[in-house]
């Protein structure tokens, strides 16, 4: 969270308490990157066609979490309603991405590590919604 938090805080728009937004930030990079690694190790697998809808659902999720945390870095006209439906969105995306995750966990390490990473992201999004104003 260090990055995030000091770029926030160094910001002329600084919010006051920008922690969870700022680990909203790092957990959504961070699972982006889990996610774009998950469905490239399952394209590596031999029963790859029995992780169709696993890498569809990853791929998925590093879209939304690069998006979200993109948009959450940004100050400069920041449109609330815009952040707190963006954030919905990435709570929902990752929740459905660690389910399909866990279920292929007990015979492929990199979907646990991405469930675990996307279940990260999970809350943090929405520590981060609590911080959005309404």
């Amino acid at each position: 969270m260090a990055v995030a938090l000091e770029m926030m805080r160094t910001h002329p728009l600084t919010r006051g308490d920008d922690e969870p937004l700022a680990r909203g930030v790092e957990e959504c990079v961070a699972c982006a990157q889990a996610c774009t690694a998950c469905a490239d190790a399952c394209l590596a697998e031999d029963d790859v066609a029995s992780l169709r809808s696993c890498i569809a659902t990853t791929l998925d999720c590093a879209d939304v979490c690069e998006a979200t945390g993109r948009l959450l870095t940004r100050r400069t006209g920041a449109d609330a309603t815009v952040t707190r439906a963006q954030l919905l969105a990435c709570i929902e995306t990752c929740r459905q991405c660690a389910e399909e995750c866990e279920a292929h966990a007990s015979h492929h390490e990199h979907c646990r590590v991405c469930a675990q990473a996307c279940r990260r992201c999970e809350q943090a999004c929405e520590e981060a919604l609590a911080a959005v104003p309404a």
